[in-house]
C-alpha cells in the first residue's frame, strides 16, 4: 500500500523539522555539553550537510527505483539544506562572534577553511533563491547549469568540514564516502549516456 502524496509531503516535513525540535530541547534541557555555542554550531552544520547529501542522493535513487516523483521533494530537501546552513551561519555571525564584523574578518583571515564554507553557501543561497518556478522559467537553460553548481558546493562543504576538525574523523569520512558514491554515480551515468549518444551517431561511408 503505497501513501497518498499529500501524507508523504506531510512525513517529510516533519522529518525536516525533527532535528531542528531535538535541538531546542537540548537547548531548553541545558544538554550541549560544556561548550554549548560551539555543540549547537556543530550540530546545525551537520544537519546541513545531511539536507544536502539528501538531496544530492535524489538523482541516485530516482534512476534505481524509477520513481520520477522523487523530483517533487528534491527542492523542498536543498531549501531544508539552505535553512540549516543559513541557521549554523546565524549562530556563528551572532551567537559566537557577537556581530562584532571586525573579529569576524580577522577570523575569516587567519581561517582559511572558512572560506570554503562561505563559497558552499553562497552557492546554495543561490540556488535557493532561484527554486521557485517562476526563476526556473525566466532562466531557461542557465537554470539547469546554475543549479549543477550544487556538486561544488558539496566539495566545498566537505572541505571545510574536514579542515576545521582536530579529533575524530570518523564521521567526516563517512560524508566523503557517501560524496565519492554519489558524484560517482554520476559521472558513471554522464559516461553511459555519452556513449550511447556516439552509438546513435550515423557513421559516414568511406
Amino acid at each position: 500500500m503505497t501513501l497518498p502524496s499529500n501524507k508523504i509531503w506531510f512525513f517529510t516535513i516533519v522529518g525536516c523539522c525533527l532535528p531542528l525540535l531535538w535541538l531546542i530541547v537540548d537547548i531548553a534541557a541545558n544538554n550541549l555539553g560544556g561548550n554549548p555555542i560551539q555543540a549547537l554550531h556543530i550540530r546545525l552544520g551537520d544537519w546541513a550537510l545531511r539536507f544536502l547529501w539528501i538531496t544530492l542522493a535524489i538523482t541516485p535513487l530516482q534512476t534505481v527505483t524509477k520513481w520520477r516523483g522523487m523530483t517533487d521533494y528534491r527542492q523542498l530537501l536543498g531549501l531544508c539544506a539552505f535553512f540549516y546552513a543559513t541557521l549554523h551561519l546565524l549562530v556563528y555571525l551572532v551567537v559566537d562572534q557577537g556581530m562584532m564584523w571586525q573579529a569576524i574578518a580577522v577570523d575569516i583571515l587567519e581561517s582559511p577553511y572558512i572560506w570554503f564554507g562561505v563559497l558552499a553557501y553562497l552557492i546554495i543561497f543561490a540556488l535557493a533563491i532561484t527554486s521557485p518556478k517562476f526563476a526556473k522559467k525566466q532562466m531557461g537553460k542557465n537554470w539547469k547549469k546554475l543549479h549543477r553548481l550544487i556538486y561544488f558546493a558539496s566539495v566545498a562543504a566537505i572541505i571545510h568540514y574536514f579542515w576545521q576538525l582536530k579529533g575524530n574523523l570518523a564521521e567526516p569520512v563517512m560524508y566523503l564516502v557517501l560524496l565519492a558514491l554519489l558524484l560517482g554515480f554520476r559521472v558513471l551515468v554522464w559516461l553511459k549516456n555519452a556513449k550511447f549518444t556516439k552509438m546513435m551517431i550515423p557513421k559516414g561511408r568511406n
